[in-house]
């Protein structure tokens, strides 16, 4: 049987990708589609219920599982609906703030609520050896990320970076806020070994680059992974949604949880 999926910010540019796959892939069917009441105009003709309103919608097709890629204020709105209604969600939304996530882990114990900042296969697996990395080198090895993306992303430093640098410094003992330095200019002195480099680049239309260097004596490691494709994080969240359907209430899952 398909995984029943409901798009919020479905004229974005995330939103139109998972629409797509939603309404043409086998496993999936595309049960609605929620946009601001500014543009649900343009969601006119769509096959399926279309609103300006998730909790509305969502007494019309309960057991969708939601998918939001769009802004924190707007996700955690999501959450709280789906909250309500005992809907799952899957949320690819980064930039939230501690209290915002710490809202998303409350309202995890009453639905089913997934959250990545990234939902490609290969940025997890990096997320689990790069660490292991970082260790083995040690601490002669400085460790700087570059982040690039295309010039309407509003949040910076990317969630992938951040996620990747929290799991690094966690290798190394530190917590990334403590350590995190996303910004260098004028004379600013020799680098402290006790820090992580987050660096944004925005322009044209990328869709996300991030490269981890680890610079030590005589030699330097770099590690990327270049998406393609918006589709390898809508495939990401679909097969999250699918994982999602049967899943209770009780914690934030993730990505960890899946695989």
């Amino acid at each position: 049987m398909s995984t029943a999926i409901i798009v919020v910010g479905a004229n974005g540019r995330m939103g139109r990708t998972i629409s797509h796959l939603a309404a043409t892939e086998p496993a999936y069917s595309l049960a609605g589609m929620v946009d601001s009441k500014e543009r649900v105009g343009e969601l006119g003709g769509a096959s399926c219920p279309v609103s300006a309103d998730l909790g509305e919608l969502l007494t019309k097709v309960p057991g969708a599982v939601i998918i939001d890629f769009t802004a924190p204020a707007v996700s955690l709105a999501s959450a709280r609906a789906a909250a309500a209604a005992g809907n799952a969600l899957v949320i690819g939304t980064t930039g939230f703030s501690e209290a915002e996530k710490a809202e998303l882990e409350a309202l995890a114990r009453r639905a089913p609520i997934f959250w990545a900042s990234n939902m490609s296969i290969g940025v997890n697996v990096l997320r689990k050896i790069l660490p292991e990395l970082a260790r083995a080198l040690g601490e002669p090895y400085d460790i700087e990320i570059v982040e690039i993306h295309h010039n309407r992303k509003k949040d910076s430093p990317s969630g992938t970076a951040l996620t990747l640098g929290e799991g690094l410094a966690e290798a190394r003992g530190w917590k990334l806020n403590d350590v995190r330095c996303s910004a260098r200019d004028g004379i600013i002195g020799a680098r402290p070994k006790a820090q992580i480099g987050i660096q944004a680049v925005r322009g044209g239309d990328v869709v996300g680059v991030h490269t981890v260097y680890f610079m030590g004596p005589g030699e330097r490691i770099e590690v990327s992974h270049h998406a393609h494709s918006r589709e390898t994080f809508a495939q990401g969240a679909l097969r999250a949604a699918a994982w999602l359907a049967n899943k209770k209430p009780g914690k934030l899952y993730g990505m960890a949880d899946m695989f």
